[in-house]
């Protein structure tokens, strides 16, 4: 009889992501087929494939896997992730995208939604899913006298195109405007020209080849070494402005004019403000990190922000709960109600040239009113006891108003504010601070430092 298997390793909170072949191969794909095919309960299941080569043989076997169980497969070719989200939600589909996103050449995984893109995570189905390919893995699939599923190949990059056009305004009537795009060998090479097609912009391509070993360097923007090749072309080809997406394209950044990073604190902000015009009075979502400048604008123009812990499950979550109209993450995430709650890098890119193509200015002249505080950035510290070095900051700052919603956030009133919280996966602390000026956020991080790094 075949040794139990452990996937614990690789089907995460809310994602399958693993090293292929030693973690992730296509038996265990094809299990995972199967048990996503009994888990959803629908006819069809949508599927989907970044530019990984390893994700042509897994998603192939997924496939097997679900067809297997009687479920037709909809094969929606290759696409960035939110691209698999419109075809959930547009179809209304259970879906599944093959993508490692940010993560090195030798990772895949598997990204599962139920139909109209509502996520499926440890507490929604995940943990079922896993239980089910373990036991496939060494029994063998669950026997079916029906007729197996087909797969049938149906590409929506076009229509997807047009939908992510048709969400935001302003992008008929926009000024020519030169941008840069950094698709660092990842999906936006895919997505970018289809969607940009018709609109006024001038477009300098970076990396736009699709290939998964990626060459040139990490699809991961939000590390700044990044971004150094698109800072650099946005100086040399004096252009308006510069987007990065990553791997799977669901995450975009900007550099402005000056070639300088902007933080998605300012996009949460700036995009806010947009849907609430479109949207007067609705609710907006940030997590905790986010600058405490989004939830004042939000509130300046006449919107209800809501906090939340940082993840997407839990913007998601409150993203439904509350009806809001989108979402912000200071990871670059951003998420929208008229898509399906789901994230998409895209929209945000979007948003930003149809804001900067009405005005007659520049981008940072643009949002120098969204960032009115200075941020730390994330840092992160190596820590063997986190939960005692939290406790020691806790008593540190007693006196200042503390919350716990996500690790701990000290808010003084001289204006500043510090979160530190644990990694979910590494013995790391994460700093973030905020202040009112470049001196008093230094001050602030650099004593946090050195509580967290002292002995």
């Amino acid at each position: 009889m075949p040794a139990p298997r452990d996937l614990s390793t690789i089907i995460k909170a809310y994602d399958v992501r693993g090293v292929v072949p030693d973690q992730l191969d296509a038996d265990i794909a094809r299990a995972i087929g199967a048990a996503f095919a009994r888990f959803a309960g629908s006819p069809r299941i949508v599927v989907a494939r970044d530019m990984r080569e390893s994700g042509v043989e897994l998603s192939k076997a997924f496939a097997e896997g679900a067809t297997a169980q009687g479920v037709d497969v909809v094969d929606a070719g290759m696409g960035s992730t939110d691209l698999l989200y419109f075809a959930a939600g547009s179809l209304d589909l259970p879906g599944a995208m093959f993508t490692a996103s940010h993560n090195p050449a030798k990772y895949n995984g598997i990204k599962l939604c139920l139909a109209g893109a509502k996520p499926v995570g440890q507490d929604s189905g995940l943990a079922q899913i896993r239980a089910d390919a373990e036991s496939y893995l060494v029994d063998g699939l669950p026997a079916f006298d029906g007729t197996p599923g087909t797969v049938t190949e149906h590409p929506v990059l076009e229509d997807y195109a047009a939908y992510m056009k048709h969400l935001v305004p302003g992008l008929e009537g926009m000024r020519p405007l030169k941008v840069v795009v950094d698709a660092g060998n990842g999906m936006g090479g895919l997505t970018v020209p289809v969607v940009f097609q018709g609109l006024p912009l001038d477009t300098a391509d970076l990396y736009f080849e699709l290939d998964g070993s990626f060459p040139n360097h990490e699809a991961n923007p939000i590390e700044p070494e990044n971004l150094r090749d698109l800072q650099a072309a946005v100086l040399e080809h004096k252009a308006d402005l510069g987007l990065a997406f990553d791997g799977d394209a669901d995450r975009c950044f900007v550099v402005d004019e000056r070639g300088e990073i902007v933080s998605p604190s300012v996009l949460t902000a700036l995009i806010a403000v947009r849907e609430l015009a479109r949207e007067p009075g609705s609710t907006v979502i940030h997590n905790l990190i986010t600058s405490k400048a989004v939830p004042e604008i939000v509130r300046q123009h006449g919107g209800t922000p809501v906090r939340t812990r940082v993840g997407h499950s839990f913007i998601k979550a409150e993203m439904a709960r509350t009806g809001a109209v989108f979402g912000g993450e200071h990871s670059g995430h951003f998420y929208f109600r008229e898509f399906w709650n789901a994230d998409s890098g895209m929209l945000a890119a979007l948003h930003t040239l149809a804001a900067l193509g009405e005005t007659d200015g520049t981008l940072s002249a643009l949002l120098s009113s969204y960032s009115p505080y200075v941020p730390s950035g994330e840092i992160n510290s190596t820590v063997q006891d986190s939960t005692a070095k939290v406790a020691q900051i806790k008593a540190q700052y007693a006196g200042l108003e503390q919350d716990e919603l996500d690790g701990l956030t000290v808010t003084s009133p001289d204006g500043w504010w510090f979160n530190v919280r644990a990694s979910n996966t590494e013995p790391l602390l994460r700093l973030n601070v905020e202040g009112p000026d470049e001196a008093s956020m230094a001050r602030v991080r650099d004593e946090v430092l050195e509580l967290i790094r002292g002995q």
